[in-house]
């Protein structure tokens, strides 16, 4: 074991080239981590806005020719995930990162696995949609009460119009699913009913 110490000291000397590149390439990084670290002032535009200066500042600053491959790809995934990369400071419900998301989705899983006892949530999720993350969040909120007596009867009239417009296609494809035969000759009945 003494021996395979001594052999990785001896090599330290020969890694501080690479060890002074890899931490010169790492610095944006820990600056981007700072920079979306939520905060208690920050909002989504104080946040895109420090990370498009650090963003200037790499493009100035990284010049050299081993840069360029960090410089491009660092520009193209801000680039690309930039509509929603700040969402989350403006509203405190949407899970921040990676890691939160999935620890949602396992809550919310296991909750309807208790509710049903069903291990699949296929169908949960097709028939209730963005509605399992809303009801979720508005449990967990004060005032709820006060905040739906807010909302006036027509806008829920109208909601509720659509959510039943989505439960009734779920029923249909669950119907015709069951008995494809059965559906077919109702439908074709409803038909025969309206041409006559």
């Amino acid at each position: 074991m003494l021996r395979g110490v001594v052999r990785i000291f001896s090599r330290i000397d020969g890694m501080k080239p690479i060890y002074t590149a890899v931490s010169r390439l790492v610095k944006p990084l820990k600056h981007i981590a700072t920079i979306l670290t939520p905060g208690e002032d920050k909002s989504s535009k104080t946040a895109e806005w420090e990370l498009s200066l650090l963003l200037e500042w790499v493009k100035q600053t990284y010049t050299l020719e081993s840069d360029e491959i960090m410089v491009n790809n660092l520009l193209n995934f801000s680039r690309g995930f930039w509509k929603g990369l700040f969402t989350c400071y403006d509203h405190y419900y949407i899970p921040r990162t990676n890691n939160d998301l999935e620890r949602f989705f396992r809550q919310t899983k296991a909750s309807h696995r208790r509710i049903t006892g069903l291990r699949s949530w296929n169908s949960y999720i097709i028939r209730n949609g963005e509605m399992i993350v809303l009801v979720s969040d508005a449990l967990r909120q004060e005032h709820v009460i006060s905040r739906l007596r807010s909302v006036s009867f027509s806008h829920y009239k109208s909601r509720k119009a659509l959510w039943d417009k989505r439960l009734t296609n779920v029923i249909l494809r669950k119907k015709f699913n069951r008995n494809t035969e059965s559906y077919l000759s109702e439908l074709e009945k409803r038909w025969d009913l309206l041409n006559c």
